[in-house]
């Protein structure tokens, strides 16, 4: 896409906002260019002028624009985690944030289901956001069994992905129950595990 003007900038992040809002609500395969259009006053023609790809190019907007969100309310915890007390903040972030939303679910993870059958490249895309999440949980981790915070035989990585595991089954329970509860409780079972490993 060409170099866009402030206003233009302005104007295509507008769209892909309100965009994120109806997808969160009725998923990408139940939420169609027609809808958007509605859903944003935009003409058919300003929508491709923006997103020339279509639906696939402005749904990677709305997941980059997704997991920007998410990430931003775990910090500044996300960019340390390199002592018990930035996991225990962070655990909290976490919850605040998702007890504040709208659609109890993983945005990202919703997204890449619902385009496994039918635009796969699109979905390995789209869940490299979440593993670019996981990577910020790697690297507190690693930066805590430098620091000797951790057993030698603690697996930084291993440890990441089984937070990141509960916490996406923690989602997907909240999502199933309509609670916060099953996040809170996946989240703190988690860190108990993890402390486990601490010298």
């Amino acid at each position: 896409m060409t170099r866009l003007t402030a206003k233009g900038a302005a104007t295509r992040g507008r769209i892909v906002e309100a965009a994120t809002d109806l997808v969160l609500a009725r998923g990408v395969n139940g939420t169609s260019l027609d809808d958007i259009r509605a859903g944003t006053a935009t003409s058919k023609s300003q929508l491709f002028h923006y997103f020339p790809g279509g639906k696939s190019e402005l749904v990677s907007a709305i997941a980059a624009f997704q997991m920007d969100r998410v990430l931003a309310a775990q910090r500044p915890w996300l960019d340390t985690l390199d002592t018990w007390e930035d996991w225990d903040a962070w655990r909290d972030a976490v919850v605040e944030h998702y007890a504040s939303q709208t659609h109890n679910c993983c945005a990202i993870s919703s997204m890449v289901t619902d385009l496994l059958v039918h635009d796969p490249e699109r979905a390995a895309e789209v869940n490299g956001h979440a593993e670019r999440w996981c990577a910020y949980l790697t690297a507190g981790l690693r930066r805590m069994s430098e620091q000797g915070k951790l057993r030698a035989d603690a697996d930084p990585e291993r440890l990441a992905v089984a937070v990141f595991a509960a916490l996406q089954g923690g989602l997907l329970l909240m999502q199933a129950r309509d609670s916060i509860a099953p996040l809170e409780a996946a989240l703190d079972g988690a860190l108990a595990a993890l402390r486990s490993f601490r010298l």
